[in-house]
């Protein structure tokens, strides 16, 4: 069942000029703006990798990829019931978390005609006791009701390889490897990892040699910053 969240941010692309759940030959595209289409995708991008290589054959695509960095929990007592609680989760999205999706999108983006937008989202969450159609199940057990939009923090827009690249903060070594990037972006070590294989996927960068049994990388774009 589509979400409340989703409804709001088709609205909000939309806006008072496009259209919302246009149907495209065997596909259906979330908002339609000129010739713009739009996809909202709260899944992971891997999901949507050939829908959106087929719509770029022929038209400008934007896709929004929102990530929650704040969400505020509030329980019913049952479906569509009282509210007995509300407490803020501790998970806390951020902008990295766009790796998460490239590593299976990165034969997809980029592309000319395709723009990669990332909403930070504050949204709240209603939940209420229940199991879904899971088999194991414990004490305290819940099903998600539904999500509602809160508030955009941010907007970041990747239209190239160089727009991804300028979230690496300067500083780095011309030949470098992973331990340099988790350091400069003060991450763990396999999360750059993450990063530098989609990096070397979309061309951002190029392996150019071997420190010990760590690859070696040299940026292959220049530096631009998100919008």
């Amino acid at each position: 069942m589509e979400t409340s969240l989703h409804q709001q941010l088709k609205a909000l692309y939309a806006g008072d000029t496009g259209q919302v759940e246009v149907r495209l030959g065997d596909y259906r595209i979330d908002a339609v703006v000129g010739k713009e289409l739009i996809e909202i995708q709260h899944a992971g991008l891997g999901a949507i990798r050939d829908k959106i290589r087929t719509l770029l054959a022929g038209h400008t695509v934007r896709v929004v990829k929102p990530i929650v960095a704040s969400k505020v929990l509030i329980k019913r007592d049952a479906l569509g019931g009282k509210i007995v609680s509300r407490r803020q989760s501790p998970k806390r999205g951020q902008l990295l978390d766009i790796f998460d999706d490239l590593v299976h999108f990165s034969n997809v983006f980029p592309h000319r005609r395709l723009s990669l937008e990332v909403l930070l989202v504050d949204i709240e969450e209603y939940r209420f006791p229940g199991h879904g159609r899971r088999r194991r199940w414990r004490r305290g057990d819940h099903q998600c009701e539904d999500q509602h939009l809160v508030a955009v923090r941010s907007k970041h827009t990747f239209r190239t390889a160089g727009d991804l690249w300028g979230l690496v903060p300067t500083g780095l070594p011309r030949a470098f490897h992973t331990g340099h990037l988790a350091e400069r972006m003060g991450v763990d070590r396999w999360v750059a990892q993450r990063m530098a294989y989609c990096f070397r996927e979309i061309g951002a960068v190029r392996q150019v040699g071997k420190q010990g049994n760590a690859h070696l990388y040299e940026a292959a774009v220049r530096r631009r910053k998100s919008a």
